[in-house]
């Protein structure tokens, strides 16, 4: 039951010692510990000892709580992201569900940008997957696109390959948006499958 300031604020004092020696001992028992080591890692900046612990790590996530605050708070991509899209795309194209949405958020957060909206509508539309944490994370990317793009994602939600779900999904969170006007949300709801 610890909160996250909490949990930032003891990562953010274990990365100003031997961190390597906590990655090296933490134990993962509590659902704490585990938020509490991808905070501690998702602060290195040195690239070779991030993605070493960032890839073993990944494979702990099971909760998109846990998935979604460490993939938003990753100091490597701060500055120079561009050469790990490609990286956090094979993520998002896994097969594995957390894996998966591992790769999706951290596009989310990081790359929704002019630049990339064409790629990502590729992976959206490559990835077929019926898993939930999966779906939500792409309805959730579809509704970011939108806010940032909307033309081309309006365009996008004419003729993609979402299932049901996550097309219907992204619609609907499009449509919770106050950034959206009522006019939008109309023509929104009429590509409702």
């Amino acid at each position: 039951g610890i909160r996250l300031p909490i949990l930032r604020n003891i990562a953010k004092k274990i990365t100003k010692t031997d961190y390597l020696s906590f990655l090296k001992y933490v134990k993962n028992d509590y659902y704490e510990e585990v938020m509490l080591e991808g905070f501690v890692i998702a602060s290195i900046k040195d690239e070779s000892l991030f993605f070493k612990h960032f890839n073993e790590y990944i494979k702990k996530i099971d909760d998109w709580s846990i998935c979604d605050s460490v993939c938003n708070s990753l100091v490597i991509l701060k500055d120079n992201n561009q050469k790990y899209f490609n990286y956090f795309k094979d993520l998002s194209l896994n097969k594995e569900e957390f894996i998966s949405r591992v790769g999706l958020v951290t596009i989310l957060n990081f790359y929704v940008k002019e630049e990339y909206i064409e790629e990502i509508f590729t992976i959206l539309n490559t990835i077929s997957s019926d898993k939930y944490y999966i779906n939500m994370a792409q309805s959730w990317l579809v509704c970011e696109l939108y806010i940032k793009e909307p033309k081309k994602t309006l365009e996008y939600l004419k003729n993609n390959k979402l299932n049901t779900f996550t097309h219907n999904k992204a619609i609907s969170k499009i449509k919770d948006s106050y950034r959206v006007s009522r006019e939008e949300k109309e023509i929104l709801n009429k590509l409702k499958r």
